[in-house]
């Protein structure tokens, strides 16, 4: 179906595998096109209870296409970050968690990419890194947004002014990881705590997920607003029944994602 990424089913996990490891998986057109076809896939399967992005080779991805990018004037650049960020916007929004399993050169756009993802899981020979100022240009699929929210503001301005790449451990140091792991164990990893996630409510962690990135943006008593209003939600869900009837009878929950 996709001639630059693989894409298999792990229960109800879904597993991306970004697979041009020729050219370090850089983001080409194609492989932007292949991605906004799957997450469109990945948004309309109701089974799916998480999705993990990893990286085919030595790198995750290894930033965009460069050769593709050189030609390019003002109304191309444009749209090039314009088509780039819409499309991370819409892995960030994912209803779902995600994971990106970081196994190799997450540089520009795979580090762009890896931060539009709600937990980052970096393999130990992973590196991290914003170079475009290198190239004569800013992080245009929102690393300036992302970056910050990640590492802070002042951490961030080093990394990008520097262009400098960092490896997993100072990538955990500071924050921008979640867990550094073996190669070899990395994508196993990644699994293992997805279906620590998927082993819960499914519309529970689907709110708790609107509640911290929605209220984010908001002041705290927009936050706190929003967050009673889906507690309350929670209640209209047989899922809230099993889970709080399950505990009392002392047994294991069954969740039907209603």
């Amino acid at each position: 179906m996709y001639k630059t990424i693989r894409y298999e089913k792990e229960g109800n996990i879904g597993i991306a595998t970004i697979n041009r490891p020729e050219a370090l998986n850089a983001l080409n057109s194609t492989v932007i096109s292949e991605l906004e076809e799957l997450i469109t896939e990945v948004e309309k399967d109701e089974e799916l209870g998480a999705f993990i992005l990893t990286g085919e080779g030595r790198s995750f991805v290894a930033g965009a296409d460069i050769g593709e990018q050189k030609p390019l004037d003002l109304n191309g650049g444009r749209k090039w970050g314009q088509r780039g960020s819409a499309l991370f916007r819409r892995i960030e929004k994912l209803e779902i968690p995600t994971i990106a399993a970081v196994n190799g050169f997450a540089l520009g756009g795979g580090c762009e990419i890896a931060m539009a993802c709600d937990i980052i899981l970096a393999s130990e020979k992973a590196k991290f890194g914003q170079p475009e100022v290198g190239l004569g240009i800013t992080p245009g699929f929102s690393g300036t947004q992302r970056l910050p929210r990640r590492v802070g503001a002042a951490k961030a301005k080093e990394l990008i002014f520097s262009g400098k790449m960092i490896k997993a451990d100072e990538a955990k140091a500071i924050g921008l990881v979640n867990a550094v792991y073996a190669p070899e164990e990395l994508l196993n990893g990644a699994i293992e705590i997805a279906k620590s996630f998927t082993k819960n409510a499914p519309i529970a962690v689907k709110y708790s997920k609107a509640c911290i990135d929605r209220g984010m943006q908001m002041d705290i008593d927009d936050g706190i607003a929003l967050e009673n209003e889906l507690f309350a939600m929670c209640f209209a869900t047989e899922d809230q029944k099993e889970g709080m009837g399950a505990f009392l009878e002392k047994r294991s929950a069954t969740f039907q994602n209603k």
